[in-house]
This record gives structure tokens, sequence and C-alpha cells, in this order.
């Protein structure tokens, strides 16, 4: 590729897009998050996520 190559923004209309849904792993097994009641959404929104490189155990 060339250094002179643009790259152009893509620009979608709100009747374009769809909804993402998010899994995630519970007791074992995935579950889409729309499917918690209010309460498990807030903690699953809670959640701290960690980066094993950044906490030294990484080799």
């Amino acid at each position: 590729m060339s250094e002179k190559t643009t790259q152009q923004e893509v620009q979608l209309k709100d009747e374009e897009r769809t909804k993402c849904e998010v899994w995630t792993r519970v007791m074992g097994y995935h579950r889409p998050v729309s499917s918690f009641n209010i309460g498990k959404q807030g903690e699953f929104a809670e959640r701290k996520y960690f980066v094993e490189s950044k906490c030294g155990c990484a080799k």
C-alpha cells in the first residue's frame, strides 16, 4: 500500500444501525446481558477488568 492512501470515515444513519448484543459467561454458560435483571446489569457495568501484563505476572 502507498503511504498516500487515505481512510474515509464511514457514516451510518440511525436506521442503518443494529443493536450489538453483549454476552457474558455466568456459572459455566453464556447468557446475553440484556436478559439480566436490573441489579445484575448494574453489577455487570461495575466489573473491573485487569490486564495480566500490567500486573507483572506475564512472562
